[in-house]
């Protein structure tokens, strides 16, 4: 569920845009190779842009399923122009999307008197602290009532800084001390939500990787802990991913889906980066809906993800593959 307007204005496109400047730059200038000084679309053409695809990012896997498409569009539809073909990878690329992506509410609701719980996984680094507090922010200002809880209880320095960020979005914050049980800092955490009839909590987790098992079990814990407070909570499950790793990202998503119920992702860092197609290797490997994007430092530079936005960001429809 989201509590934001779902219609981006012109200073949030051009926002986007901005974030996504490297990103496009490299694709265009993968395909501008391909497509330049082409009239006619041939098997040639298809593997040249097979080529610029995987280089771009986006992945062996998720390439050949577009190509895929693409092969047999162009027979069916009988196109043969290359700025058709461009139309088409556009509406493939769309398609690799699924409906959630585009902010479909979650099934898991909680009772109209309790509050809606987030829990954020991800490894350190991958700015998911960041990712918290201006989340917060973002529902402090569209009016609710936040509680932020620091269960990432292994590292002083995300207690610490998680603190910081609180004060920065201007909401409280539940916090122990450096070794504390995550599980009894959430439990804390929902207890406080419910005393203060808060209506969001955001729930932060240690942010490491030492092995699968170990990862599920305090997990696991985690969430049986809070479901005692609030029955069914956590509500929503986001998974922060650095998008300047690339491909890297992809495996951190597939180990973390394997040892956590995960329902939507958050990708950071995608203004540093060149390696914005791997958007669309995640969202089609994964089958698990991007919810937000980080394209800048500021508090509003964490953006919705909108699938028709992000697309005409990194592939606008106007683009002329002759003049690239």
């Amino acid at each position: 569920m989201s509590f934001f307007k779902r219609i981006f204005s012109g200073k949030q496109k051009e926002s986007l845009d901005s974030g996504l400047e490297k990103s496009r730059s490299n694709v265009f200038q993968k395909l501008s190779k391909v497509f330049t000084g082409r009239r006619r679309v041939d098997e040639e053409l298809m593997d040249d842009l097979e080529e610029a695809l995987i280089t771009a990012d986006v992945g062996v896997d998720t390439t050949m399923k577009i190509l895929d498409r693409l092969r047999k569009r162009a027979r069916f539809e009988a196109y043969a122009e290359v700025q058709e073909l461009y139309t088409m990878l556009r509406e493939e690329i769309g398609g690799l999307f699924t409906e959630d992506a585009q902010g479909a509410a979650t099934a898991n609701e909680p009772a109209p008197s309790q509050p809606r719980v987030i829990m954020v996984v991800g490894v350190n680094g991958v700015g998911k602290t960041t990712s918290i507090g201006k989340l917060a922010w973002r529902y402090k200002q569209a009016g609710k009532r936040v509680l932020l809880g620091a269960a990432d209880t292994f590292r002083a320095a995300a207690i610490d800084q998680l603190k910081i960020w609180s004060e920065r979005a201007g909401v409280d914050i539940i916090a122990q001390h450096m070794g504390a049980d995550p599980a009894a800092v959430a439990f804390d955490t929902l207890e406080a939500a419910v005393a203060r009839n808060s209506e969001m909590v955001i729930i932060d987790t240690a942010g490491r990787l030492h092995n699968k098992r170990g990862l599920m079990e305090e997990l696991t814990k985690i969430r049986r802990v809070m479901d005692r407070i609030v029955p069914g909570a956590p509500h929503e499950v986001l998974l922060v991913l650095d998008g300047s790793t690339g491909q890297n990202a992809v495996e951190q998503a597939k180990q973390f889906t394997s040892a956590t119920d995960v329902t939507g992702l958050v990708l950071t860092k995608l203004d540093g980066t060149a390696k914005g197609g791997v958007v669309l290797a995640i969202s089609d490997q994964l089958s698990i809906p991007v919810r937000f994007i980080g394209i800048g430092e500021k508090m509003e530079d964490l953006q919705d993800f909108e699938v028709i936005e992000f697309i005409d960001s990194l592939l606008p429809a106007d683009w002329d593959a002759q003049n690239a």
